[in-house]
């Protein structure tokens, strides 16, 4: 996987695994046929190329505790497309935070799986013009030169503006959580072996860096709470008065 000149960026994450269920002959005619929705694969890097809506959070659970990030579209659409379909296909769970320089920055995006490495270390995507400056719990994908940008992402922990004139372009913040990522473990210093991560995988990791933090999950989360269905105790009713009917004597 690249190294880059200033930003080396690593974390990995568990593959998962798709399965299909068919429906029994008994069922067949009570289900509603419908097109099944495609797999998403992370051998495939194909079937992960959806469009990120507008804004979007993604809630990453670590070793350390939670953080979430929003993503702006807007801000940069290529690299939040790709962060969101990454996310979508678990990409990131039990992936290491490798690169960890307090006052710097937290690095991670390689996958512990070789196979899943393999596939997506070709996959670059385009460079895209600087619109957020690299402020501290912005997040940003690092890279090895002009359009090489592919899973790796790090994570801001102090002004690093002076990136932005190398075109590295921000596309989300944490906006929860940014002290569980001040706490990920920096002994690893700045020079971790990324080609032994992607060639090795986890076994490599546990052995060579036992304390490193990774993620558990990441999810998408909704932007806001569900409203919650409507119960008869919030029905209104009109009170009873005693001048609105007529007797009978």
């Amino acid at each position: 996987m690249k190294q880059f000149l200033t930003i080396m960026f690593v974390c990995g994450a568990a593959f998962a695994q798709t399965k299909s269920t068919a429906a029994s002959p008994a069922k067949t005619s009570a289900v509603a046929k419908k097109s099944p929705a495609p797999a998403r694969n992370l051998l495939d890097p194909s079937t992960l190329k959806a469009t990120a809506p507008a804004v979007y959070k993604a809630k990453f659970t670590t070793t350390q505790g939670d953080f979430v990030v929003q993503v702006t579209r807007a801000w940069a659409p290529i690299g939040a497309d790709r962060f969101y379909n990454l996310v979508r296909g678990g990409f990131f769970n039990g992936a290491p935070f490798f690169r960890v320089i307090p006052g710097f920055m937290a690095q991670f995006g390689l996958n512990p799986d070789p196979m899943v490495s393999r596939a997506w270390n070709s996959q670059d995507l385009m460079d895209e013009p600087v619109k957020q400056s690299n402020k501290r719990g912005f997040i940003t994908y690092a890279k090895a030169g002009p359009n090489t940008r592919t899973t790796q992402v790090f994570i801001n922990y102090g002004d690093n503006s002076r990136l932005d004139a190398d075109g590295f372009a921000a596309f989300g913040e944490v906006i929860e959580g940014m002290d569980v990522v001040d706490k990920f473990y920096s002994g690893y210093g700045g020079s971790p072996d990324q080609n032994a991560i992607q060639q090795l995988g986890k076994p490599w990791i546990l052995k060579n860096m036992p304390q490193v933090d990774s993620t558990k999950i990441a999810v998408i989360v909704p932007l806001v709470p569900p409203v919650p269905a409507a119960t008869k105790s919030t029905t209104m009713k009109t009170p009873a008065t005693k001048a609105t009917t007529a007797t009978k004597q």
